[in-house]
């Protein structure tokens, strides 16, 4: 049985570490500048779940992983968040095989966008308490008396 790393709306969520994930170190210099860029959505999402206040879980922020850098990653998870804005307008297929790739990890990927966090943040958390419920609770196992 997985370890439970915390308990969301009553139902137990299991931890699902993924291991030795690919890392680019030509990337650091990006990701620095992706750090300093302060996204406004991104700094709203990261003040809404930084130093574990949501659900006690630890986000980190701007990870690399691969060749691609996503916005956030819940390591305890194997989650990635990214928060989609303008840019990604002309980029679906670009996006597709990036999610891909992730997945292949064994990652999973909640998308959301920038919209949203701007102006619907409490939909937004709700949304992704719901994408964690989903894919990583569990029930208890029932007893038959």
């Amino acid at each position: 049985m997985k370890e439970i790393l915390t308990i969301i709306n009553s139902i137990p969520i299991q931890r699902n570490f993924v291991e030795n994930l690919p890392y680019n170190p030509s990337l650091k210099i990006l990701l620095k500048e992706k750090r300093k860029a302060h996204i406004l959505a991104e700094v709203i999402f990261w003040k809404k779940v930084r130093a574990k206040t949501f659900h006690k879980i630890d986000f980190d922020r701007q990870k690399i992983i691969g060749n691609y850098i996503v916005d956030f990653y819940v390591k305890t998870l194997g989650l990635i968040i990214e928060i989609d804005g303008s840019s990604h307008n002309e980029k679906q297929v670009y996006d597709g095989i990036r999610e891909e790739y992730l997945e292949s990890l064994g990652l999973l990927v909640f998308r959301t966008s920038d919209f949203d966090v701007k102006n619907n943040l409490n939909v937004v958390m709700k949304e992704l308490e719901d994408f964690i419920v989903l894919h990583y609770g569990t029930t208890p196992s029932s007893k038959i008396f």
